[in-house]
C-alpha cells in the first residue's frame, strides 16, 4: 500500500482486466474486484460474517428438521390464495 500512488479510480479501472490486490509487506490485505450484477447492499452482505453465519445455520436447520412449504407460511399468515407478482 506504500507504493500505491495512483487515485483510486486510476485502480479500478484496472479491475476490468484482473483484482487489484492490496498488499502490506508482501501479505495481501484487501482486494478491488469487478462486481457484476450485484448492489451494495449484497456486496455487504456476502462478504459478512454474521450474516454468512446466520445463513449457514439456518441451512443446517432446513437440512435437519425440513423446511416450510409457501403454502403452509401463507397460512401461518393468515393470507389465502397463491402468492402473485406485484406489477
Amino acid at each position: 500500500m506504500a507504493k500505491a500512488t495512483a487515485a483510486l479510480a486510476d485502480y479500478a479501472r484496472d479491475v476490468s482486466s484482473e483484482p487489484v490486490i492490496l498488499t502490506v509487506r508482501g501479505r495481501p490485505v484487501a482486494a478491488l474486484v469487478p462486481i457484476e450484477n450485484a448492489d451494495a447492499e449484497t456486496v455487504a452482505l456476502s462478504t459478512n460474517s454474521q450474516f454468512l453465519a446466520l445463513i449457514e445455520r439456518s441451512r443446517a436447520r432446513c437440512r435437519g428438521q425440513g423446511g416450510v412449504s409457501s403454502a403452509k407460511m401463507r397460512g401461518r399468515l393468515g393470507l389465502k390464495g397463491t402468492a402473485r407478482a406485484v406489477k
